[in-house]
């Protein structure tokens, strides 16, 4: 069994701090980064082989050679997600006393430099997450890259209120005391470090930056990640905010359907408005529930997380009624398209009222 490692004077913060590299069939720039890395004082180094092919058995053998390094396996290939995970755990059960672990990607992006900044952040930044972020507007970015992280950072500084550049960064700095946290987070591929953000958000946790150096290698071609598989897999995360409001979408205007049918005749006068508000009160039902349990997933108080969604669906409601009436005596005709624009504009600003007040 071997022997557990505990700091609790003030030395070096490298000697303090773990760095974790996963990796999965690794060229010869795994081995120039760990020669880096303890040149520059890296004491612990965890590798996790995450089931690399037999030809590459010989370079992981190759870094048991180094008292600094501990080489972690997988039998199999079970994803980045999964590898980060297996280092948590170790670094858990065998270095109390650090200050926390620094991720690192095997592929040679990270420079030293930069590894040292972060660590230097985290070491002063306990209750925090640091994240070393790219900056994808310069020139040598490849498109397929920066159009990608670009996007992804815009989409989830819209759907989390939470400003962060570089969503996907795999250089971070993380505390002893957040990855009990992280090692019970969903995700076992490339998703994960997307997970990690939302928890981050969901347990009030700071993110902070760090800005490094964007380095993109032979076009960043030794890299595992696959632009359409594990970018579906990232955006899932955020398909299921979506997914509540279009569904909810689909049931306000079936009813406004059935509603216009029926008000047209019964009150032919207020048949919009009322189809409306008719409409609205069978979809805010199945929306409340939807975003209660699936999409915010709250924990708060429920009965005052309903008031405030209903203030807010009431304004709504009326907005929509005025909004969809007001438009119809100008035209005469296309109701239930003019309630489909109007109720899309008025989607961005309620979720957003949803995530900051109602589920905050």
């Amino acid at each position: 069994m071997e022997s557990e490692k505990n700091y609790s004077d003030d030395k070096n913060p490298l000697e303090k701090i773990v760095v974790l590299i996963p990796a999965f069939n690794p060229d010869n720039k795994l081995m120039i980064l760990v020669n880096a890395l303890i040149k520059i004082g890296v004491e612990n180094i965890i590798i996790v082989d995450d089931g690399s092919e037999n030809q590459y058995t010989n370079s992981f053998e190759m870094f048991k050679i180094f008292n600094q390094c501990i080489v972690l396996r997988h039998a199999v290939n079970l994803g980045k997600g999964r590898a980060l995970k297996t280092g948590f755990n170790y670094f858990l059960n065998h270095y109390k006393g650090f200050i926390g672990l620094i991720t690192v990607d095997a592929d040679g992006q990270h420079k030293c430099e930069d590894i040292i900044k972060v660590s230097q952040t985290l070491s002063y930044n306990h209750d925090s997450l640091i994240l070393g972020t790219r900056n994808f507007k310069e020139k040598n970015i490849p498109f397929k890259n920066r159009f990608g992280n670009l996007l992804t950072a815009k989409l989830f500084s819209f759907l989390s209120g939470i400003n962060v550049s570089d969503t996907q960064t795999g250089l971070r700095g993380i505390s002893y005391q957040h990855l009990l946290l992280f090692l019970k987070t969903s995700g076992e591929k490339y998703e994960f470090e997307m997970n990690m953000l939302i928890e981050c958000i969901q347990k009030r946790i700071d993110v902070k930056e760090v800005a490094i150096e964007t380095i993109y290698i032979d076009e960043n071609k030794s890299s595992h990640f696959n632009p359409f598989i594990d970018s579906v897999r990232i955006y899932v995360v955020f398909l299921k905010f979506l997914f509540s409001s279009f569904a909810s979408f689909f049931v306000d205007i079936l009813s406004f359907v059935i509603f216009i049918k029926l008000f047209l005749v019964l009150v032919p006068n207020y048949f919009i408005f009322l189809s409306t508000i008719g409409s609205r009160i069978i979809s805010s039902i199945f929306n409340y529930i939807i975003n209660n349990k699936t999409v915010f997933r709250f924990k708060g108080n429920k009965r005052n997380s309903m008031t405030k969604y209903y203030i807010l669906a009431l304004i709504q409601m009326l907005l929509s009624a005025i909004g969809v009436s007001l438009i119809y005596m100008q035209i005469h005709q296309g109701e239930v398209v003019i309630k489909m624009i109007v109720d899309s504009a008025l989607f961005l600003g309620s979720f957003r009222i949803q995530r900051d007040w109602v589920f905050n």
